[in-house]
């Protein structure tokens, strides 16, 4: 295990972990109502949610369950997401834009009632959510974020201070939002999914949907879950009929927990200039452990991952005092052309396939939120969100704009990466460097380990041949197209690419 892999392993939020013997591994056909894919948060529930009715449910995970994405969240439960309602409101209306401040509250209250009436110990608390700017531009920006509150009956109000000893203009805040440890109230999920009668499938890896009234969904190792429903929530759709990596990029932001020298007063808190900052704390050892995030870039397209850190770490000091840095980790997020998941049927040919996707930095909301929609659509009630979340949607403005920047900036990437002559040699590299080699004459990867020994990949990726770069931070290649990421042996660690990269040496 790298040392990057073992700092995110051993964050705070896989503290105290409950242990569950190993869940077996799909190892012949079966037949269910559903198969969901993906042990996420939106994967957990859906599955809980839709054995609570009385349906056969199959989880499928492709690796070790809460081994992803979910398990380094920084675990917020809010409707607030950034600046965010004055623009839904330009581009679909009042009435939408309160849907989508709806559907997340509800998915807040879903959460408190399920760790209530279940006692689940995973740290929630209720705390009030911060966007704070430093510039009069910003200020005015927050104000007409805060007119768009006042329009969308949200409760808020703006302020001069933060708790902080932060220097500002002017602040937003959103009362009475939420926080948890994920991990702990994940694994309770699952236990009331078992207990429901549902079944987990660890190490099984789905790469395919054969469509049809009982759709099979087919493993890496061959077996096939035959049902009435497929529900896709792994982080990137691992059938990609919606054609979902034209419609999003993913970003990669970075992530400290440290012990402060200064008291931490609470609240979760967000800068809305640049470079975007993030505090909110977890309880640690009866201490309050802070997290500082920030310093998002598209994946495969930053500096060196260790400026991000220290960035972050200049910041803490200056407003905290660092005592000690105890974690750090990074984490990965898909963006949307338009800034809401595409959560509901893949397509109106195929509407027993659902994707739950996008839910860009707010995963715990949204990925409740899905569920709690996919459960309606699947049972046939009516969901009042269901047009706003539809993955068929496209809208005029603003996803013409984005669609043509994002995929002119995968053109871009695509041509440099073909024409990059590099001019490391394998033999240069130092132990637990990496980096992109000539191997041979071509272009390729290299990765040094702890023993010395080389592991040489093919850079090319195996989703749609755009040209990896090396992460030094993860030790892993990243694609800078679409966001797919391989470690050093060249084992798919992101999607949406499917197949490994090929081995060298």
């Amino acid at each position: 295990m790298n040392n990057n892999f073992r700092e995110m392993q051993e964050n705070p939020f896989w503290r105290s972990q409950p242990q569950f013997p190993s869940f077996q591994k799909l190892s012949t056909d079966i037949h269910v109502d559903v198969a969901v894919v993906g042990g996420g948060i939106s994967g957990i529930t859906t599955a809980y949610l839709l054995a609570k009715e009385g349906l056969s449910v199959a989880l499928l995970e492709a690796d070790t369950i809460l081994n992803g994405t979910t398990g380094h969240t920084t675990a917020k439960i809010t409707a607030q997401h950034n600046l965010i309602y004055n623009e839904l409101i330009q581009h679909i209306g009042e009435e939408k834009a309160r849907f989508y401040y709806e559907a997340n509250h509800e998915a807040l209250q879903f959460i408190e009632k399920m760790i209530q009436k279940n006692e689940i110990q995973c740290d929630f608390s209720r705390e009030d959510s911060y966007l704070y700017c430093t510039s009069a531009q910003s200020s005015e920006q927050l104000y007409q974020e805060f007119k768009a509150y006042e329009k969308l009956s949200i409760r808020g109000e703006l302020v001069e201070k933060l708790p902080l000893a932060i220097p500002i203009s002017s602040a937003l805040v959103m009362q009475n939002q939420a926080q948890f440890h994920p991990v702990l109230y994940l694994l309770h999920m699952i236990d009331l999914f078992i207990k429901a009668g549902g079944c987990v499938y660890e190490h099984t890896v789905a790469i395919d949907i054969q469509e049809g009234s009982h759709p099979r969904v087919i493993t890496k190792d061959g077996p096939a879950v035959i049902c009435n429903y497929v529900v896709s929530c792994s982080h990137f759709p691992f059938y990609d009929k919606g054609l979902f990596f034209t419609k999003m990029y993913a970003e990669r932001s970075y992530v400290l927990g440290i012990k402060t020298k200064q008291p931490f007063p609470g609240g979760m808190y967000l800068s809305i200039d640049e470079p975007v900052r993030s505090l909110r704390f977890t309880p640690l050892n009866g201490e309050r452990l802070v997290i500082v995030g920030g310093e998002s870039h598209k994946t495969g397209q930053g500096i060196d991952t260790a400026v991000h850190y220290e960035a972050l770490q200049a910041f803490a000091d200056d407003v905290l005092g660092i005592e000690s840095i105890q974690y750090k980790w990074s984490a990965q997020d898909l963006q949307t052309l338009d800034k809401i998941p595409y959560i509901g049927a893949m397509s109106s040919e195929n509407p027993n396939i659902f994707v739950a996707t996008g839910y860009k930095k707010w995963g715990m909301t949204t990925g409740t939120a899905a569920a709690l929609l996919i459960q309606d659509l699947i049972m046939e009630r009516s969901n009042p969100y269901r047009d706003l979340f539809t993955p068929s949607r496209f809208l005029a403005d603003p996803s013409i704009k984005h669609f043509l920047m994002t995929n002119g900036d995968v053109a871009k990437h695509l041509i440099e990466g073909k024409l990059e002559f590099p001019l490391r040699e394998p033999e240069d590299l130092m132990n637990e460097e990496g980096s992109v080699v000539r191997f041979n004459g071509k272009r390729a990867g290299a990765y040094r380990d702890c023993e010395g020994k080389l592991h040489i990949v093919d850079t090319t990726c195996t989703h749609l041949g755009c040209e990896l770069e090396w992460n030094d931070g993860d030790s892993t290649w990243d694609c800078p197209c679409h966001g797919s990421r391989f470690s050093t042996d060249g084992d798919v660690v992101e999607g949406p690419a499917i197949k490994p990269l090929d081995k060298l040496t």
